[in-house]
């Protein structure tokens, strides 16, 4: 063993500094570079001229599915009249499902774009300032939610309240804490139900790839129900839109969340696992659907979180797992 000691050096010249005295760490956790621009790339449209190119691609397909499906019909007329004619309803009918089918998609695309342009309008009156625009935005958040029954009396109570707010932030937060915290309530059931489903599919069936496609669409269900919510109601193809949406929000803010709000769940997974290893892996999946529809919530919420808090996975999981053995 050896008696030496550390060595001290003593600088004259150097200040005093007190820990206690040190700036505290900001409250919003830093973003970096690579995040923001998965984040940019999820929602990034594509260039004009591979939007035409797939548009003509679309059309060109179309069209020789047209022209083959019509010569089929006039030969099938040809040489029997009966089995013509019955194919040429058949064609009417299947037309007239994909005339009402791209109805409903072009929609469900307005309700998108309608909630992500209010989305956007409170954070610009918010950051500045403007009562104005946090007017404007309240008076559309109302009219999108005017036929819904179970928010007349929250409409009726801010119409109330409202005029007594001198600035745009008290507005909005207003407007929030009224109008957003019964659909905040409702998406959460929904969450907790889905990270539940995802939990008990993972521990009771044996198959892996048949639990991952069970825990897909369960994912994809609650999505849609979220979108439902909040007033986003698509068809497929914004289904899957929503779901690109979702996993760029997931890759631009998963990786902080991952560390401060999913540790306990994956925590209690691992502790789980040593009593059943599918029931801990169910957990941790349950645990990725919670954040998942976490990640939903704030895409699909026509005003962002701030008068009221953002849901954290071990808080939903914990909620889900206690229904898990619930008698009632």
């Amino acid at each position: 063993m050896s008696d030496r000691k550390p060595l001290l050096i003593e600088l004259e010249d150097a200040p005093h500094i007190d820990p206690a005295a040190a700036e505290p760490p900001p409250d919003e956790l830093p973003r970096g570079r690579a995040m923001q621009a998965a984040l940019r790339t999820g929602r990034r449209r594509l260039p004009f001229w591979a939007r035409l190119g797939w548009a003509a691609l679309a059309g060109f397909v179309t069209l020789v599915a047209s022209v083959a499906a019509w010569d089929f019909v006039t030969g099938l007329v040809a040489r029997n009249l009966i089995l013509g004619y019955l194919a040429l309803g058949l064609l009417g009918i299947i037309l007239l499902a994909g005339v009402l089918i791209s109805i409903r998609e072009w929609t469900g695309f307005r309700r998108l774009r309608r909630i992500d342009h209010l989305r956007q309008g409170a954070t610009d009156a918010r950051a500045s300032e403007d009562r104005a625009q946090a007017q404007l935005t309240l008076a559309e958040l109302t009219a999108l939610y005017a036929s819904r029954p179970e928010l007349r009396w929250p409409r009726e109570r801010l119409a109330e309240t409202a005029p007594d707010q001198m600035d745009a932030a008290g507005l909005l937060d207003l407007t929030e804490a009224t109008l957003m915290a019964p659909l905040d309530t409702q998406a959460r059931r929904e969450i907790e139900s889905a990270a539940r489903q995802v939990a008990l599919l993972t521990a009771m069936i044996p198959l892996a790839l048949v639990d991952v496609l069970a825990a897909l669409l369960t994912n994809l269900r609650m999505i849609r129900r979220i979108a439902e919510i909040y007033g986003g109601r698509t068809g497929t193809l914004g289904n899957f839109r929503l779901m690109r949406g979702v996993i760029a929000h997931l890759i631009a803010t998963g990786a902080v969340a991952v560390g401060e709000d999913m540790l306990g769940s994956v925590a209690s997974g691992s502790v789980l696992s040593k009593l059943s290893r599918r029931f801990g892996e169910g957990v941790v999946n349950g645990a990725l659907t919670a954040r998942l529809g976490i990640a939903a919530m704030d895409i699909c919420r026509p005003l962002p979180f701030g008068a009221l808090p953002r849901p954290r996975t071990g808080n939903i999981m914990s909620r889900a797992l206690t229904g898990l053995f619930d008698r009632s």
